[in-house]
């Protein structure tokens, strides 16, 4: 199949390639062609516009930033619901408010596409294994016609229901981790007059009923970074977050319902991006708080 990917950022890319890998023709474009140097590299081909990505796709998924990104990139006359899209199916799988995904349906509609919406977890180890989670909001329709590629990247789809569907389960998955996030620098600034070795807290927290499975992914990082030692680059970042925390109160807000816990999360991620970590990965969260976050 030909397969388009919009934004190459860890996650697109690394689609890209499995997808390559599985014989898919694949074709990629990114604001930053520099960005998705590896892949021409790897003989992963090159759109110049969306539009041209479009033209020359079966199939388009796209991850991107944020709801401004994913505007930029589907409208506009060099986007990807640019005149020629009718008949394509666009698979999009950035975390966004659910009401722009339902916008963006409606866009597609009215340009003769068909439209999916289908965030997913896992990360990018995930990914290249194709276990990745998709939780899929749209047609069932437009699933089937989605669901062979799909297959391919993900050990599980997930059909919750109608556009806008797809991005509530992906919010209402990822709360308990962002609201982990604050809770284990907490954690840890109850152990940390013991002296322990970072690695040792770290692997006694995975092991108990109080570790979830983030710290079994992500706990040597965490570990290194509690000893001094960060990431080189940002796996997840500190403004990515706070926008998905922030889409999570808006969406409660909407419906009446108030997220107590969440809500003092953000402040503390907000008194962090105010101290300098917004571009920082997110190991470095509990790291702050134990230097200056919990401090009375």
């Amino acid at each position: 199949m030909r397969i388009g990917i919009a934004g190459t950022g860890k996650m697109g890319a690394t689609i890209a390639r499995r997808l390559a890998g599985l014989e898919h023709q694949v074709t990629v474009w990114n604001r930053t062609r520099e960005r998705a140097q590896p892949l021409f590299d790897a003989g992963i081909a090159w759109a110049a516009t969306p539009r041209e990505l479009a033209a020359g796709s079966d199939l388009v998924i796209s991850l991107l930033t944020n709801e401004q990104a994913l505007h930029d990139v589907y409208s506009g006359p060099d986007g990807l619901l640019a005149p020629g899209a009718q008949g394509k199916l666009f698979v999009e799988m950035s975390t966004v408010p659910p009401a722009v995904q339902q916008e963006m349906a409606g866009r597609a509609a009215a340009a003769g596409a068909a439209y999916l919406e289908s965030p997913v977890g896992g990360s990018v180890g995930p990914a290249s294994e194709g276990k990745l989670i998709a939780f899929v909001g749209g047609s069932g329709e437009d699933l089937a016609r989605a669901r062979p590629v799909l297959q391919q990247l993900c050990k599980r789809i997930e059909h919750v229901g109608p556009h806008g569907a797809g991005e509530t389960m992906k919010l209402a998955v990822n709360l308990p981790l962002m609201v982990y996030w604050q809770t284990l620098g907490e954690a840890l600034s109850l152990v940390e007059p013991l002296g322990l070795d970072p690695q040792r807290v770290i692997d006694i927290l995975a092991d108990s009923s109080g570790g979830p499975n983030m710290l079994k992914v992500r706990g040597g990082m965490i570990a290194q970074a509690l000893a001094g030692q960060p990431p080189a680059a940002a796996t997840v970042d500190v403004a990515t977050m706070r926008k998905d925390v922030r889409a999570m109160l808006a969406q409660a807000r909407s419906r009446g319902r108030d997220l107590p816990l969440t809500a003092v999360t953000l402040e503390n991620f907000d008194r962090a991006a105010q101290a300098g970590l917004d571009g920082a990965d997110c190991s470095q969260l509990p790291v702050w708080w134990l230097a200056e976050g919990g401090k009375g």
